[in-house]
Parts: structure tokens; C-alpha cells; sequence
């Protein structure tokens, strides 16, 4: 399960959401306009920026949209393995 920390109108976070949707990826969205999604962002992750993806069952985080999207693809290579 992956936590994604955004803003609609942030183009890089509608960049990552779209690939998460086309790749139905289960994630849960917290949009940082709520103070406590920003809080608890900060708290991961250190930084005041978005979109930043966490990745629960591996305890990392990740900036930058490409970078999260090579994350989630070698996720999804990973799964395609496994099954």
C-alpha cells in the first residue's frame, strides 16, 4: 500500500496519480492542503514538497515524479514476477 502526499493542482502530482490509476495501483491519496497530511509529510519525509510517495510496507519514501514512477513500475515488474 502506498500513501501519496499531493495537491490537485500540482502537474507532477497529477502526472504520478494518472500513472497509479492506469496501472491500478492501490494507493491513498492525502491531499497537503490539510495541515495535518502536512504535518505527518514532513514527519516522513523531511521536505515540504510534493508529490511525495511512501511506500508502507517498505518503509521508503520518494520525491520527484519520474523518480516515483520508476519506483512503482520496477513495484509492478516485481509483482508481474511473482505471480
Amino acid at each position: 500500500m502506498f500513501d501519496l502526499f499531493m495537491m490537485e493542482t500540482c502537474p507532477y502530482c497529477k502526472k504520478v496519480m494518472n500513472f497509479m490509476d492506469e496501472n491500478k495501483i492501490d494507493y491513498k491519496k492525502l491531499n497537503t492542503n490539510d495541515n495535518e497530511n502536512a504535518l505527518k509529510l514532513l514527519h516522513l519525509g523531511g521536505k515540504d514538497q510534493v508529490p511525495f510517495l511512501y511506500d508502507l510496507k517498505n518503509n521508503k519514501g520518494l520525491y520527484e515524479s519520474d523518480e516515483i514512477i520508476e519506483y512503482l513500475q520496477n513495484h509492478l515488474a516485481k509483482d508481474n514476477k511473482n505471480e
